[in-house]
């Protein structure tokens, strides 16, 4: 039963929904319209995950659909066209500009490039009557270029059944080709069948670190048609410095020394790294453990690799300082042990971790006082303040946080299954572990919610930047329960300091050996409200190593582990170069990509640089419209719809 105020919000919601639906035929109407999409079959969700910045791999992944292209192509023409003229066709819808200027010179006369012409915008025309069969007319025409609906529309409905309209369609395409319009009405049809391919797109999780150009990816998903993200812990390493994090801002500067990958911030978000140079310089040498790993893009100078590797220095310095007082105002972080510079024998070179003596190399500690080791330098704190300032000053940065956060979410439950970048923290029974937040034990499904609450609050919050809430965007990062590092303890300091590897293993959360039982997968689906018996769990974070044996199909299918290593510094590791996801009316394919070469190899070749599909599962019944999130959106409509039309029909009963 309603309550008074709940009646009365729904009246007013009608009498709201009754001026724009102002006679009974709009909304017989539109409810005939709703009813009948909610029995179109469900377009295909797209899953990307630890994208880690390699832009020009994405951007492939994108225009392919993950191979999607390539399967419409070969559905249509396979008895039609031979093989090297379906390649030029899926080159073409790839990179249409570039194919287009490829392809001007190959012709022998106006009549040999126009016949060109007239064929391509025939097979293109072919491909998108076939991959927009399942969407409706008004769906399709908001995918088309606005300048060139009118001519695709009568191009893509013709019917010349009595013979009446031949000579008009032909003119259309004369007139297109005559008016110099035919190359860039190619380009929109191509860019029309990369949309229609792909309905919806998740990306679950890491878009920035490792990678040159994270500001790339972004910029594209803001004008993608339909996406959503799972964050990252990277991607909540920079939320967190935007939102006031010093912490958090010094570990993605040290990161981005790390891998030479400082020009992310000073051209791509336009931060002066000045500051942090000349204290830099002041205090620091070469040292090898700091060296900038070799970069795909870009060969530094003996002199720029040299300043690279101080700043490097001089930012991780200050980064385990400003991580202590953090450490020991929240007690309940469980963090103590990561108070390494106080545990530093500063005159004989050593360090205690977990009762056992090591030497320590390659240390940089001219800044640290033994006496009060994770004290900062007045200089280190201004320079750390004027990072800050300009971080969140920087206008491409502000738009690209906004984005991150208006899309994002920790986790997603989407079409039955739950996509979540990391792990759900759990004990080596399977069991939910937590922590005390607030005063407030937390596990499992409401531990990942109130972390997500204190993203959004430091956020909203810049200008606190020792709250709980900017002190837990940095735990998301870091700590033991973290549904985003599902790891016990990050090993920075011993990676750059203690040369014994027993030191540098980080023990992972039970979740990442558990994830491949059944029953534990399915506890943790019913944990999160799904269907334990329909779901899946989507992730990312751990790179799947193929070379080694390891499957991303885990859980007999009811866990998917989709980084496959898009990332040029795993692939080594990996043996391939990231895996996607595709989900359709059908069924799940999982697709394994080889490492992407060039746009220019694509363009020369045609030749797409997929390895083999994998079919998850197929649906015994082709799913609907009506089985997804969104079909049940469009039901509460039809509900409120039919709602509308009892009340007016109350209403004019009560006036009779």
């Amino acid at each position: 039963m309603l309550s008074d105020t709940e009646k009365e919000l729904k009246k007013q919601y009608l009498d709201l929904l009754a001026e724009k639906y102002d006679s009974e035929e709009k909304v017989a109407t539109e409810i005939i319209s709703l009813e009948s999409i909610l029995e179109l079959p469900k377009g295909t969700e797209h899953f990307v995950s630890d994208l880690h910045g390699e832009f020009h791999a994405f951007q492939h992944v994108l225009r392919n659909g993950s191979g999607n292209v390539q399967a419409k192509v070969h559905d249509i023409f396979d008895n039609r066209l031979d093989q090297k003229t379906m390649n030029e066709l899926i080159a073409l819808v790839y990179y249409p500009e570039e194919k287009i200027k490829r392809i001007r010179g190959q012709f022998n006369s106006k009549a040999e490039r126009y016949e060109w012409y007239e064929k391509t915008i025939q097979r293109l025309l072919e491909v998108i009557t076939y991959t927009s069969s399942k969407y409706t007319r008004s769906k399709l025409r908001k995918a088309l270029s606005p300048e060139y609906v009118f001519i695709i529309e009568e191009l893509l409905y013709k019917s010349n059944k009595y013979n009446n309209k031949k000579d008009y369609y032909e003119t259309i395409i004369r007139q297109i080709i005559k008016l110099n319009q035919a190359e860039k009405l190619i380009m929109s049809l191509a860019n029309t069948i990369q949309r229609l391919v792909v309905d919806h797109l998740h990306v679950v999780g890491d878009i920035y670190d490792r990678g040159p150009h994270p500001d790339k990816i972004i910029d594209t998903l803001i004008d993608y048609h339909s996406v959503d993200i799972q964050w990252g812990n990277h991607d909540v390493l920079w939320m967190g410095a935007y939102s006031g994090s010093k912490v958090c801002l010094a570990n993605l500067l040290r990161i981005c020394a790390r891998y030479d990958n400082l020009d992310i911030i000073e051209d791509a978000y336009g931060i002066n790294l000045r500051p942090l140079l000349t204290l830099a310089e002041k205090y620091y040498d070469d040292n090898p453990a700091f060296r900038p790993k070799k970069h795909p893009e870009k060969t530094p100078s003996e002199s720029e690799r040299l300043q690279i590797t101080k700043i490097h220095q001089a930012i991780t310095m200050i980064q385990f300082k400003l991580e202590a007082p953090i450490i020991k105002r929240r007690p309940e972080f469980e963090m103590e042990s990561r108070l390494l510079l106080d545990r530093v024998n500063y005159q004989d070179r050593t360090v205690e971790i977990e009762g056992v003596v090591y030497p320590v190399e390659n240390t940089c500690f001219r800044t640290v006082d033994p006496r009060q080791p994770s004290a900062l330098l007045e200089e280190e704190k201004e320079v750390i303040d004027k990072l800050l300032i300009s971080f969140q000053e920087s206008e491409k940065l502000r738009r690209h946080i906004d984005f991150l956060m208006k899309k994002g979410n920790l986790y997603l439950r989407y079409n039955g299954n739950l996509l979540i970048h990391g792990c759900i923290p759990i004990d080596e029974q399977g069991e939910m572990e937590g922590m005390v937040i607030n005063g407030q034990y937390e596990s499992g499904r409401a531990l990942v919610d109130e972390f997500e609450k204190h993203v959004h609050y430091a956020y909203e919050q810049k200008d606190e930047h020792d709250d709980l809430s900017t002190d837990l965007v940095w735990y998301l990062w870091t700590g033991k329960y973290s549904s985003l590092f599902g790891k016990r303890a990050m090993t920075t300091f011993e990676r750059y300091f203690i040369q014994d590897k027993k030191t540098h293993k980080e023990k992972k959360n039970p979740y990442y050996h558990l994830r491949e039982d059944e029953a534990v997968v399915k506890k943790m689906l019913k944990e999160f409200d799904l269907d334990p018996e329909q779901g899946r769990i989507i992730n990312g974070h751990t790179p799947v190593k193929e070379r080694d044996g390891e499957t991303p199909i885990k859980a007999n299918g009811k866990m998917l582990v989709i980084d496959g290593g898009f990332s040029k510094a795993y692939q080594s590791t990996t043996g391939i170069a990231g895996y996607t996801l595709l989900y359709n009316s059908f069924g799940m394919q999982l697709v394994a990509h080889q490492q992407f070469n060039s746009k220019e190899n694509m363009l020369e070749t045609g030749e797409d640089e997929l390895s083999i599909r994998r079919v998850v599962d197929e649906e015994l019944e082709r799913k609907l419209i009506r089985d997804t999130n969104k079909g049940v959106e469009l039901q509460k409509e039809i509900d409120m719809l039919k709602a509308l039309m009892n009340y007016r029909y109350m209403k004019k009963s009560t006036h009779r």
